[in-house]
């Protein structure tokens, strides 16, 4: 257990080129890599239904999570049918899930050991690994955030060695599954270019502990991911294949038109060769991306020791720092996040300008295509039937398919 004796909240310090070089070959830099990968083997073979030992800690972190998704099916996304883009009920969700992490009695009061002092800085990455407030979007660094709040766990001690395939196997397939309720009930933007490092829009971790699972299998292949009857069989045990059947309940055509990354994926010959590519792929498409490592939090958990940051204080503090958007942002001094809507012209409603580099563009989720589709078939008579079976739950409106 290593981490500073002194707190404090984390910011966004990776704001120029410079700072991201240094990154790369910094200690934290490293930490977080040799976390993934410790993950990884931990995981390789494993099945979500084997039997897993859960420590008190990983028992408290899941029942955190299901509290994120009742405050979720409690917080119904609000009428928005005239866009596709975020719905600004989502911002309800965020501050509810804030509210009860500074309340007196936090939702990380929960985990036996954590220090009390710890968890204003803890409780960041948590809030944060939901989405962002102001875009009402969700990609790969929010992905990263969760990823930190369980290294900050270990690193206090909270969290041992011994938890790592329940973390994967449990914890973290828990966070998914909630994200997919957040994604298909608030129509969550992808965070960043459509399809670059995000492998299904949104998600990149659990391609890469999915893939892990799958090395050495005896009969499943990469290609396999083309086979319908495959997907749904093994969706049950594998994370990859329960990501590839999502993807097929919101999206028509093959992986090849709406999918290409992993369409080419599938070619490779073995699950090994997948995991490898997939953890080189996350070093050079997340962690060495500057629109997304912009974003990354330092605090005294996780720290920053590399070249200052620009002198401007209020470009370390804009959520949008370093790139232009289409849209007005005033920046907050609030953790790069504008609380107050009356200055916030981002999200639901915004005028779609077309395709982008960074993390701001306005891209409709693939729940608000699917039912801008439905609507182009319902306005001259029935709508065409179709087959799978949408995403269910309350607050979570039907995905049409065609």
């Amino acid at each position: 257990m290593t981490h500073s004796p002194s707190y404090q909240p984390p910011r966004k310090t990776l704001l120029i080129p410079a700072q991201l070089e240094w990154f790369q070959t910094s200690e934290t830099h490293k930490l977080i890599v040799d976390y993934i990968e410790a993950l990884n083997e931990s995981v390789i073979g494993a099945k979500l239904s084997d039997n897993v030992e859960e420590s008190p800690s990983v028992k408290a972190i899941l029942s955190i999570l299901n509290r994120v998704e009742e405050i979720a099916k409690a917080t119904p996304p609000v009428e928005n049918s005239s866009s596709r883009f975020g719905n600004p009920a989502f911002r309800t969700f965020y501050d509810t899930v804030s509210e009860a992490c500074q309340a007196s009695t936090t939702l990380h009061e929960e985990i036996p050991s954590l220090p009390r002092e710890a968890i204003p800085e803890v409780s960041v990455y948590f809030n944060e690994a939901w989405g962002n407030r102001s875009r009402i979007d969700y990609g790969s660094g929010m992905e990263l955030n969760f990823l930190c709040w369980l290294i900050c766990l270990q690193r206090l001690g909270v969290l041992q060695e011994t938890d790592y395939k329940a973390l994967v196997i449990r914890v973290f397939w828990r966070y998914i599954q909630v994200m997919r309720i957040l994604q298909s009930a608030y129509w969550l933007e992808p965070a960043g270019s459509h399809g670059v490092w995000g492998l299904d829009d949104y998600h990149f971790l659990p391609f890469l502990w999915g893939s892990a699972q799958l090395r050495g299998h005896k009969y499943i292949r990469p290609k396999s991911v083309h086979d319908p009857e495959i997907v749904e069989e093994y969706a049950k045990e594998y994370i990859y294949f329960a990501c590839i059947q999502f993807i097929n309940s919101i999206k028509t055509a093959s992986l090849r038109w709406h999918s290409p990354m992993l369409d080419d994926i599938s070619a490779v010959k073995t699950w090994d060769k997948v995991n490898q590519g997939m953890i080189k792929m996350y070093k050079a498409e997340v962690m060495n991306k500057l629109p997304v490592m912009q974003h990354f939090l330092f605090g005294s958990i996780i720290q920053y020791t590399g070249p200052p940051p620009p002198s401007n204080a209020d470009f370390a503090n804009d959520a949008h720092a370093g790139h232009v958007h289409p849209h007005l942002h005033l920046p907050s001094a609030n953790i790069g996040l504008t609380r107050s809507d009356d200055h916030d012209l981002g999200g639901a409603g915004q005028k779609e300008v077309g395709w982008g580099d960074c993390c701001g563009i306005p891209v409709p989720s693939a729940f608000g295509a699917a039912r801008a589709e439905q609507d182009k078939l319902t306005a001259g008579g029935a709508l065409r039937s179709a087959p799978g079976t949408g995403l269910v739950g309350k607050g979570i409106r039907p995905v049409p398919f065609d």
